[in-house]
């Protein structure tokens, strides 16, 4: 017998039961070997005859009959003709943009770096996305629903507005304009859906209802954007761009952020009401870029006349030949003591308050050039009206 010092083991006896140095005589040892096999032989026909039935037998190996499915419901129904209606016209745009290549980088090599989602405006191949999609791109490809894919234009942008145009070359079967709709007369409540391309998986389908509306967000431009559409219809990386659509397979907005801490949907998605889109778009095309019009005045940073409690917006310029200049509005100026004096305050436009230049441009973004609008300035304390007629040009 063999003993270890430390951890203690044992050499077992061959004729005790084990090696705890315990004493089992080898004859018990042998009857509970017996009993043992005894109850095994005893147990395994049940077990066999349990697996049997468990398993049904060669008499219940065939398919179960198919239970009668019924026609579909009546909404599943709209949501299907709704699909099929729609998603011809909606696309998948992947941004490239050139790389170096080779050890010392003098060759480039275009890669693929995003992906978003469009949809067609009209019949000559413009394609309406969001800004931010192909920001910093050097072009971009656009597939469409049956996997051709051509290569795109940039048409123009509007950062402030989070919207850009596209342009394809592609034949004119394949070119499916999107319907058009309004923004203006939407409802809480009421039922949307959104197509897209969600972590670059085409032609996804989403529903749910418009849960808000006159949501602000911010645009790639960093500009406020207004009047937005909150939707609880799950909208994802690859969403931006896309279109929201009533049950009519109308466009009502542009699917463009979500708000989620994770960077997935949360049920909190937002679209620009396509009011402003249908405002926008035309311009890009025809201008490349985003007009308004505008009273014809440059603003003081209201940041340096906070002090001064002023309730509306200093002018510091008026453009010449505008409209604000033949209204007769003042600017601030220097007088022959070098002190700047202030001038005019626009305080009210069209009847609204004037507190922030975002309440102007939102007062001013829907009017047309040629119009003549009422402006209310604060003049050495007193309320001057004044008729202005609005002009496009840039600023306000």
């Amino acid at each position: 017998m063999t003993e270890w010092t430390g951890a203690t083991e044992k050499t077992a006896d061959p004729r005790s039961g084990g090696s705890n140095g315990s004493k089992m005589p080898w004859t018990v040892t042998a009857l509970l070997l017996l009993l043992i096999v005894m109850i095994g032989v005893q147990i395994a026909p049940n077990l066999s005859a349990w697996g049997k039935r468990l398993v049904g037998g060669p008499e219940a190996a065939v398919p179960r009959a198919v239970s009668a499915r019924g026609d579909l419901a009546s909404d599943e129904k709209s949501t299907i003709a709704l699909y099929e209606q729609s998603r011809e016209t909606v696309v998948h745009i992947t941004t490239l943009t050139d790389r170096p290549t080779g050890p010392f980088g003098g060759n480039f090599q275009e890669v693929p770096t995003g992906t978003g989602s469009g949809f067609m405006w009209d019949d000559r191949g413009h394609v309406v996305t969001n800004y931010h999609v192909i920001k910093g791109a050097n072009g971009a490809e656009v597939t469409l629903h049956d996997q051709r894919s051509f290569r795109a234009t940039l048409v123009g942008a509007a950062p402030d507005m989070d919207l850009a145009v596209l342009r394809i070359d592609a034949p004119l079967e394949a070119i499916h304009p999107i319907l058009i709709g309004t923004s203006n007369d939407l409802k809480v409540g009421q039922k949307v859906y959104a197509i897209g391309n969600p972590f670059g998986l085409d032609q996804t389908l989403t529903t749910g209802i418009i849960s808000a509306l006159g949501r602000e967000i911010e645009s790639a431009g960093q500009a406020k954007i207004r009047d937005v559409i909150q939707t609880d219809a799950a909208i994802n990386p690859g969403n931006s761009g896309g279109p929201l659509l009533d049950s009519a397979g109308r466009l009502i907005g542009v699917n463009t952020a979500i708000a989620s801490p994770s960077g997935v949907s949360s049920g909190i998605g937002f679209a620009i009401p396509v009011d402003d889109v249908n405002r926008v778009v035309p311009q890009l095309i025809s201008d490349g870029k985003s007009s308004r019009p505008v009273l014809g005045v440059s603003l003081i940073n209201p940041a340096l006349v906070r002090n001064l409690q002023i309730a509306g917006l200093a002018v510091g310029g008026v453009n010449a030949g505008s409209g604000a200049e033949k209204a007769g509005l003042r600017p601030a100026f220097t007088d022959r003591r070098g002190r700047r004096i202030l001038g005019d305050v626009i305080v009210k436009v069209d009847g609204k308050p004037t507190k922030t230049v975002d309440d102007l441009y939102h007062i001013l973004k829907n009017r047309k050039s040629g119009e003549v609008i009422e402006v209310i300035v604060l003049r050495e304390e007193q309320e001057i009206v004044m008729p202005v007629a609005l002009s496009s040009s840039s600023g306000f």
